[in-house]
């Protein structure tokens, strides 16, 4: 990226920290630092974790399914 990009994105990211660090909360778990970066992990890897798991249930076949027939 130009030089020009990575300055407009810190000083993107320097205003968005300042924005959310002066907004009040207005729910509990605002107000736990990080809570949102914690949550969208944790979703993620559930997802994944979930998609898996269906995968192999409903997806995946035995080695010899062809062979059975």
């Amino acid at each position: 990226m130009k030089r020009i990009h990575w300055i407009l994105l810190g000083i993107i990211t320097v205003v968005s920290f300042v924005f959310e660090m002066t907004q009040e909360p207005h729910h509990w778990w605002e107000r736990i630092p990080g809570f949102y970066i914690y949550f969208g992990f944790i979703g993620c890897v559930a997802i994944i974790v979930i998609s898996k798991a269906l995968g192999k249930r409903f997806i995946q076949k035995d080695e010899d399914y062809y062979d059975v027939r």
